[in-house]
Protein backbone atom coordinates (compact mmCIF):
# COMPACT_ATOMS: atom_id res chain seq x y z
CA UNK A 1 0.00 0.00 0.00
CA UNK A 2 1.23 3.10 -0.79
CA UNK A 3 1.94 5.83 1.65
CA UNK A 4 -0.44 9.14 1.72
CA UNK A 5 1.11 12.38 0.73
CA UNK A 6 1.21 14.66 3.32
CA UNK A 7 0.42 18.09 0.84
CA UNK A 8 0.47 20.52 3.69
CA UNK A 9 3.97 20.25 4.65
CA UNK A 10 4.84 20.22 0.60
CA UNK A 11 2.96 23.22 0.07
CA UNK A 12 4.77 24.94 3.30
CA UNK A 13 8.45 23.66 1.79
CA UNK A 14 7.44 24.75 -1.89
CA UNK A 15 6.29 28.33 -0.04
CA UNK A 16 9.58 28.32 2.11
CA UNK A 17 11.84 27.88 -1.27
CA UNK A 18 9.96 30.41 -3.47
CA UNK A 19 10.53 33.33 -0.13
CA UNK A 20 14.47 31.71 0.11
CA UNK A 21 14.34 32.10 -3.47
CA UNK A 22 12.64 35.62 -3.57
CA UNK A 23 15.58 36.58 -0.82
CA UNK A 24 18.12 35.91 -2.56
CA UNK A 25 17.41 37.71 -5.90
CA UNK A 26 16.76 41.02 -3.57
CA UNK A 27 20.05 40.38 -2.73
CA UNK A 28 21.54 39.78 -5.96
CA UNK A 29 19.87 42.86 -7.13
CA UNK A 30 21.58 45.46 -4.17
CA UNK A 31 25.03 43.57 -4.82
CA UNK A 32 24.48 44.52 -8.61
CA UNK A 33 23.47 48.19 -8.28
CA UNK A 34 26.77 48.37 -6.25
CA UNK A 35 29.25 46.55 -8.27
CA UNK A 36 27.76 49.03 -11.14
CA UNK A 37 27.98 52.09 -9.04
CA UNK A 38 24.35 53.18 -9.94
CA UNK A 39 24.32 53.07 -5.36
CA UNK A 40 25.77 56.62 -6.21
CA UNK A 41 22.46 57.78 -7.66
CA UNK A 42 19.60 59.22 -5.51
CA UNK A 43 16.50 56.73 -5.01
CA UNK A 44 14.67 58.89 -7.46
CA UNK A 45 16.92 58.84 -9.95
CA UNK A 46 17.55 55.48 -9.94
CA UNK A 47 13.97 54.39 -9.83
CA UNK A 48 13.34 56.93 -12.88
CA UNK A 49 16.28 54.67 -14.79
CA UNK A 50 15.24 51.88 -14.18
CA UNK A 51 11.32 53.22 -15.20
CA UNK A 52 12.64 54.18 -18.39
CA UNK A 53 14.45 50.85 -19.14
CA UNK A 54 11.39 49.17 -18.11
CA UNK A 55 9.49 50.70 -21.25
CA UNK A 56 12.65 50.99 -23.59
CA UNK A 57 12.52 49.58 -27.16
CA UNK A 58 13.92 46.50 -28.04
CA UNK A 59 16.44 47.55 -30.04
CA UNK A 60 18.04 49.58 -26.79
CA UNK A 61 17.15 46.98 -24.69
CA UNK A 62 19.53 44.33 -27.03
CA UNK A 63 22.07 47.02 -26.60
CA UNK A 64 22.34 47.29 -22.60
CA UNK A 65 22.32 43.33 -22.92
CA UNK A 66 25.42 43.45 -24.61
CA UNK A 67 27.15 46.08 -22.47
CA UNK A 68 26.12 44.32 -19.30
CA UNK A 69 27.33 41.13 -20.84
CA UNK A 70 30.79 42.70 -21.10
CA UNK A 71 30.34 44.28 -17.64
CA UNK A 72 29.87 40.68 -16.06
CA UNK A 73 32.80 39.26 -18.68
CA UNK A 74 35.51 42.15 -17.30
CA UNK A 75 35.91 43.15 -20.79
CA UNK A 76 37.82 45.85 -20.00
CA UNK A 77 36.93 49.54 -17.94
CA UNK A 78 34.27 50.50 -21.12
CA UNK A 79 31.45 49.15 -19.06
CA UNK A 80 32.18 49.54 -15.58
CA UNK A 81 33.56 53.38 -16.61
CA UNK A 82 30.28 54.06 -18.64
CA UNK A 83 28.39 53.14 -15.09
CA UNK A 84 30.52 55.31 -12.93
CA UNK A 85 30.70 58.28 -15.50
CA UNK A 86 26.59 58.14 -15.28
CA UNK A 87 26.58 58.36 -11.64
CA UNK A 88 26.84 62.14 -11.73
CA UNK A 89 23.00 63.26 -11.90
CA UNK A 90 19.88 63.81 -13.32
CA UNK A 91 21.30 64.35 -17.06
CA UNK A 92 23.55 61.45 -17.16
CA UNK A 93 20.83 58.82 -16.59
CA UNK A 94 19.16 60.29 -19.38
CA UNK A 95 21.90 60.32 -21.42
CA UNK A 96 23.23 56.88 -20.55
CA UNK A 97 20.68 55.34 -22.74
CA UNK A 98 21.29 56.34 -25.48
CA UNK A 99 25.25 56.48 -25.19
CA UNK A 100 25.26 52.80 -24.23
CA UNK A 101 22.55 51.98 -27.57
CA UNK A 102 25.07 54.31 -29.23
CA UNK A 103 28.23 52.27 -28.47
CA UNK A 104 26.67 48.88 -28.79
CA UNK A 105 24.82 49.56 -31.88
CA UNK A 106 28.35 50.79 -33.63
CA UNK A 107 30.23 48.06 -32.54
Amino acid sequence: MRKPRDFDTELQALADKAKALKTKKQGQLGELVIATAADALSIEQLAGALLEAVGAEAARKEAWRKSGAAFFRGDGARARGGAGRNAGGASAIGASPQSASGEAGAA
